[in-house]
């Protein structure tokens, strides 16, 4: 006799950041021990959940697309006698437009904001018996953080390889005019560094050798630690390193204005720190700063790299670039350009600025016509690439300690991760998989290194 309980099927969809793919994991974590797998396609799923991101312009419409298809499955699955999908939409387009998607989209099941997540079997338990309670989007990240990260969950927490993103800040409060984070994730608030620590130490028991800290604004980190007193970045880096079984550290994503000094002198004096930091300046025009609201001119931004790659000479900037904010004239989006051969970029991110409903920015006169955002992205993308690629061809016969991922797609091969975060393909490297080994490159592709083995002489 069979007393197994058929596994409930669980798909989420997951839009932007690497915030929210961390969050997308965490909900996992929160809804396994209720009886639901994953799965790759939302076809058949008993609950799909949109983990959405509101940054990029017509974010909201893209998410009423997929509730269109999402209300058709479901129509089709009630229809084969195979039990109702329940919909669920999430993250900080839910938070930004909650009240909106329940007018617009009755096919919702749920609509729950990034700071309610630890919620969601309540909420989804709730759904099912009302259609009256379909909204939470209370700020209130320290119960997110005790729930999600809790010691059974951080043990519980499914990993699929030797890296993993660590949350250990959310929010902002620099409100930028043309960002929605303020608004869609609250103020600024980190978690205790011992929540942190436990958590680093279960995934370090679980093969993870590198880990990515995540935060709207990461390096603003000010988590109570066990003194009482408040942690800094470094401090908490510091305390992570120490950890057996952690290698490496990375951190995304910074603002100019919080990067002092001990969290440079630790990119110069703790190992575990990868040479790559990703900076954004998004723009080199002092007038489009200013309009954009960052507190830094472009002198600060130069003199800021001057001390970091004088602290640690081999680091490699990653960089975010807005083009098109409204007023920026050909000379502006110029400074830009010179602002970016000045410096020099490993890799960087760049967008054609969309108009945010809310933000001080949307209701600025001077909006650039599309066609010249446009124009002004293709050469500022072309000459990033440029960077890019030279940036790797000078990689080409350095020995690089490289962190095996996963297998490559030819036999006995594997990739694995540089400093720098670009791609390495090995072969005769399989059964390296979660250790790092020295690794002499010796090409590059568009995406990605090849590398060698060095053999180590018995």
């Amino acid at each position: 006799m069979n007393d197994h309980v058929p596994l409930k099927k669980l798909h989420i969809k997951t839009y932007g950041c690497q915030m929210n793919v961390y969050d997308s994991e965490r909900m996992v974590d929160i809804l396994r021990p209720l009886g639901y797998e994953v799965s790759d396609k939302p076809e058949g799923a008993d609950l799909v959940l949109l983990n959405t991101c509101h940054i990029r312009e017509k974010a909201a419409e893209k998410v009423y697309s997929e509730i269109g298809r999402l209300r058709e499955m479901r129509e089709e699955k009630e229809a084969r006698n195979e039990g109702r999908m329940t919909i669920v939409v999430a993250g900080c387009v839910a938070q930004a437009e909650g009240q909106e998607i329940m007018h617009r989209a009755p096919a919702v099941d749920l609509v729950v904001g990034p700071q309610a997540y630890h919620q969601l079997p309540e909420l989804i338990a709730r759904a099912h018996r009302t259609k009256g309670e379909r909204l939470s989007a209370d700020f209130a990240p320290e119960a997110k953080f005790d729930a999600l990260a809790s010691g059974s969950l951080a043990a519980d927490r499914a990993v699929s390889g030797p890296t993993a993103f660590l949350t250990v800040q959310e929010g902002c409060d620099k409100f930028c005019t043309f960002c929605v984070v303020p608004y869609t994730r609250g103020a600024e608030w980190s978690r205790p560094v011992k929540s942190i620590l436990d958590e680093a130490k279960a995934l370090a028991a679980k093969g993870v050798r590198e880990l990515t800290l995540l935060g709207q604004n990461v390096n603003a980190y000010n988590g109570l630690g066990a003194d009482g007193q408040e942690s800094t970045l470094a401090k908490l880096m510091y305390a992570l390193a120490d950890i057996e079984g952690i290698d490496r550290l990375r951190y995304t994503t910074s603002h100019p204005n919080d990067m002092g000094q001990d969290l440079i002198d630790a990119h110069r004096d703790l190992p575990a720190v990868m040479p790559y930091l990703h900076l954004p300046v998004q723009s080199g025009s002092d007038k489009i700063l200013r309009a954009m609201n960052r507190k830094h001119g472009r002198q600060a931004y130069f003199d800021l790299i001057e001390r970091i790659k004088a602290a640690r000479p081999d680091l490699a900037l990653s960089g975010d670039f807005i083009v098109g904010f409204p007023g920026e004239t050909d000379k502006d989006f110029e400074d830009t350009l010179d602002l970016i051969r000045r410096v020099g970029y490993a890799s960087a991110f760049s967008f054609k600025y969309s108009p945010r409903p809310g933000t001080p920015a949307s209701g600025m006169p001077g909006q650039v016509p599309d066609e010249v955002a446009d124009a002004r992205l293709q050469t500022l993308q072309a000459l990033i690439i440029e960077q890019q690629q030279a940036f790797k061809a000078n990689l080409i016969g350095q020995t690089l300690d490289i962190l095996f991922e996963k297998p490559g797609r030819l036999a006995g091969q594997a990739i694995g991760r540089s400093p720098y975060l670009q791609s390495v393909f090995v072969e005769d490297a399989a059964d390296l998989i979660g250790q790092i080994h020295k690794v002499k490159i010796v090409a590059n592709s568009n995406n990605s290194l090849r590398g060698e083995l060095l053999k180590v002489l018995a």
